[in-house]
């Protein structure tokens, strides 16, 4: 990566006057939450058919202990990382109108960012397949095999998308709205693997906006569609973008 990479990020960035991110795992790994697919890896340890929803609905007394240790012990330990913090600091300065994520980890909500739009829905909540009631994490006995709605009694899942279930309605038409508006897309930390969500920045190209990759790794993007490769990790790259943009 040259340093001219990245002056060119920072001069797109500050004459853009809608700029949106699209984040995925590699965002998170610096908060020491892996990612689900390739080295290291979730589903290399884990079976991935406990977020079938069949499967959930019909044995969750199996899939319950797996999710919880997962998604909530293991999960309920990660902080915001240097990338979160300096996506929400572009927020406050008017140079990022929202940010995209294919993450449920709500850590960009915890850096500070306040238009946040999340694609696969978050662990913040549990909601009854019975009645709808929706109850928060943080006052749910987890422990319970598997949780119950205190309204109805009914079977509670965690409030983020399960292998069978589509997208969330107003997340996904306020993504949908942001790529259209967007001028530039920051894509961080994705492969751009995971259907539909690895369909936006291929709409935001085909509209015009210039698109910005920050990875380890190249991806599926980066022959294609990507302007301005920024090659390393999340943190160190926003440190980098975020100094040149205030310099």
């Amino acid at each position: 990566m040259r340093e001219e990479d990245i002056k060119r990020a920072a001069e797109l960035i500050k004459g853009s006057k809608y700029t949106t991110a699209f984040t995925g795992a590699g965002i998170s790994v610096e908060s020491g939450i892996p990612p689900f697919r390739g080295e290291g890896g979730l589903w290399n340890k884990y079976d991935p058919n406990i977020l079938d929803l069949y499967t959930y609905k019909t044995n969750p007394q199996k899939s319950w202990p797996v999710i919880k240790e997962l998604f909530f012990d293991f999960f309920g330990d990660a902080r915001s990382n240097k990338a979160h913090f300096g996506l929400a600091e572009l927020e406050e300065k008017g140079l990022l109108k929202s940010v995209i994520t294919q993450n449920i980890d709500s850590l960009h909500q915890e850096a500070g960012s306040r238009h946040v739009f999340e694609y696969h829905g978050n662990c913040r909540r549990l909601v009854c397949f019975e009645c709808g009631s929706i109850e928060l994490v943080k006052t749910k006995t987890l422990s319970e095999t598997p949780p119950k709605c205190e309204k109805c009694g009914g079977l509670l899942k965690p409030d983020f998308i399960f292998f069978g279930e589509g997208i969330p309605e107003l997340a996904y038409e306020k993504s949908i709205e942001a790529v259209r508006n967007c001028e530039v897309m920051l894509v961080i930390g994705t492969t751009g693997e995971i259907v539909p969500a690895s369909t936006l920045p291929y709409l935001a190209k085909e509209m015009g906006a210039k698109i910005i990759e920050i990875n380890t790794n190249e991806s599926a993007y980066t022959k294609s569609i990507i302007d301005v490769f920024l090659q390393g990790r999340a943190t160190e790259i926003m440190d980098m973008l975020m100094k040149e943009i205030n310099s």
